[in-house]
């Protein structure tokens, strides 16, 4: 989870680093640091715990000047607490090398055993730290940071992308990955290596995505790729769809109030391409061939977090459109349950980034066991979608706020027209259907930007809630995944307790958390086109208003039943039921980022949480 940038080249190399590391805090903030080839020919390194800012402060007053080689890394703690010692870069070969880490070695007690017993001294707690100075041990062996590297590299167990230099070859950094990821982005005399592209964007649009099991070296002129064995491995580059412009935060006062703002747009760069006439054709599923879709017999969406949420709402659609069943499985315990898969599975993967550990060892199994696998992720050639057999982009642009939003109406969305291409496919889809759907995808944009603009209602209910110690949402049918999805982002960003229920639990024991002004969240059913769920809601709300509950019911524009129960009301555009909670979630979203604003929290960085979680 942690972020990681490398560099080399003629520039500035320390703002170089910084200015990646700025744009992959949101993968760690819990201690930041660089190390860079000085002028000396010495290596220099300034690192802090805290956020990036304490490291830039650092560097104002003790600067660093730099030849043109270096490597930053911003930590989400894993192995040691959030301490300078413990910030990353770690030293090896008495000070000559560096070394950053993304991930979990877990093979590190025995390895911190070896070093120790060859008389080295470990300051700190981290795994990262042994791995140093193994590497410095076998550099002064051979002589070589290449050579050493793979050596090293091969005897590493668990999950890493490690970046490396050496005083004594300048102009080079050497990078691995295992299990975590990295890519290259390739300048004009210069090259990077990040966590992501978010690393190098700013400089450079060209990006390499660097597989499993391979070691990557840079140097200004040249990007060389070989597996762990030293074996050269082709590679291709593909053009970042981005620009840096759009990982900045535009003005907005977070990262997550511009991101709730994009939705429409993201939802609607989600459905562009894959609408002819008035039917659903995802080019990327029409090249598994038709036979294939048509034998599936049972789906699979597997995924964690919010991607779940977004899952349990596709498999209403899937299974109504397509006709095939699907069930919802958390990614980490996939392959733990020895699930029955045949060749007529599909297994569907959901990953805002591509390289949730979690969700990617799922894939991986579901691979070995011979099923057919569709990942949607939002970003390009990340390892998911490259392992599985098609990927449905979700092209919603970068995602910098912890709190996901705009990933998360985009993967239903993308979830949507895969139900709609396999119903087509299929024959499960009347053509009228089919193309009332492909109408609600095309008034979707503007009637999320109606969404986006109940903000103002809801800051100012959030302002009156801002001592609220507990927050409860109820919803049926969509609406309940839709009502989980709340209750995670207030506990992700507010740190209060909050809990989603299918309303009609209510009665089988969540009735009795109702008190005297407890805030309870309504997510309301459309009356039009879900008459007897609307029924049985505005029971529901009746039954904790009778108990004393604080409703907050969000309906459609035109619904007057709830009037009479409801304290608060947010209206929203009409919609077919399905594709209510993509509206009805952008209220919960504001609510928890306003809760969270008047609470004095950092709404983009919450605590114990990073963005991509790289790490089992």
């Amino acid at each position: 989870m942690c972020g990681i940038v490398g560099y080399v080249g003629p520039n500035d190399t320390v703002e170089a680093l910084l200015s990646g590391l700025r744009r992959l805090e949101y993968r760690g903030y819990d201690s930041a640091g660089v190390a860079v080839i000085d002028e000396a020919g010495n290596i220099g390194v300034r690192k802090r715990a805290g956020k990036l800012v304490r490291l830039e402060e650092l560097l104002e007053v003790s600067p660093l000047t730099a030849q043109g080689t270096g490597i930053g890394h911003t930590r989400w703690a894993t192995h040691g607490g959030p301490t300078d010692e413990n910030a990353h870069p770690h030293l090896g070969d008495d000070g000559k090398l560096a070394l950053i880490h993304n991930g979990i070695v877990e093979n590190f007690a025995e390895l911190r055993a070896e070093v120790e017993a060859a008389g080295i001294t470990l300051i700190g707690e981290t795994d990262t730290e042994v791995v140093a100075a193994l590497l410095g041990l076998e550099v002064a062996r051979v002589g070589d940071l290449e050579t050493a590297f793979r050596t090293v590299v091969a005897r590493l167990h668990g999950t890493f992308t490690l970046l490396a230099m050496h005083r004594d070859e300048p102009g080079k950094v050497v990078a691995a990955r295992h299990h975590s990821p990295l890519v290259v982005g390739l300048g004009e005399g210069e090259n990077f290596l990040g966590s992501d592209v978010a690393a190098f964007v700013s400089s450079t649009r060209r990006a390499v995505a660097v597989d499993e099991d391979n070691i990557a070296i840079i140097t200004p002129d040249e990007v060389r790729i070989t597996d762990f064995a030293g074996t050269p491995v082709e590679f291709a580059e593909y053009e970042v769809e981005w620009d840096a412009d759009a990982a900045d935060k535009g003005g907005w006062s977070s990262f997550m109030a511009k991101e709730i703002n994009e939705q429409p747009d993201s939802v609607a760069n989600t459905v562009r391409g894959r609408i002819s006439g008035d039917a659903v054709e995802i080019p990327e599923l029409t090249a598994l061939g038709a036979e294939r879709l048509t034998n599936v017999d049972r789906i699979i969406i597997i995924a964690c977090g919010t991607a779940s949420y977004a899952g349990m709402i596709g498999a209403y659609a899937i299974e109504q459109w397509a006709r095939i069943p699907v069930e919802v499985q958390l990614s980490h315990e996939f392959r733990y349950r020895d699930p029955v898969l045949t060749d007529r599975t599909m297994v569907i993967s959901v990953s805002q980034s591509g390289e949730t550990m979690d969700t990617l060892m799922a894939v991986k199994y579901a691979v070995e066991q011979g099923v057919t696998t569709v990942s949607v992720c939002n970003t390009q050639s990340a390892t998911i979608p490259r392992e599985s057999d098609a990927a449905v982009y979700t092209h919603a642009g970068p995602e910098v706020a912890v709190a996901s939003t705009k990933a998360f109406t985009a993967q239903i969305t993308a979830l949507y027209l895969i139900g709609l291409h396999l119903g087509r496919v299929r024959g499960t889809l009347s053509a009228e259907t089919q193309a009332d759907a492909v109408r609600q995808f095309e008034t979707l944009p503007e009637k999320l930007r109606e969404a986006v603009d109940t903000h103002t209602q809801i800051a100012q209910l959030a302002h009156w809630m801002a001592d609220t110690r507990s927050v409860l949402f109820l919803g049926r049918h969509v609406g309940y995944p839709a009502a989980l999805e709340g209750a995670l982002k207030l506990k992700e960003i507010a740190y209060i307790h909050a809990e989603g229920f299918a309303a009609g639990e209510l009665k089988h024991g969540p009735i009795a958390l109702i008190d005297h002004g407890q805030p309870v969240f309504v997510l309301v059913p459309s009356p039009r086109t879900s008459p007897l769920m609307h029924s049985k809601v505005v029971s529901n709300i009746q039954e904790i208003r009778a108990r004393g509950a604080r409703v907050i019911a969000i309906v459609e524009k035109g619904d007057t039943a709830v009037l009479p129960y409801a304290d608060d009301v947010i209206r929203l555009p009409l919609a077919d039921a399905l594709f209510e909670p993509l509206l009805q979630v952008i209220p919960l979203q504001w609510f928890a980022l306003e809760l969270s604003t008047v609470k004095g929290l950092d709404v983009d960085q919450p605590r114990n949480l990073a963005k991509s979680v790289t790490v089992e």
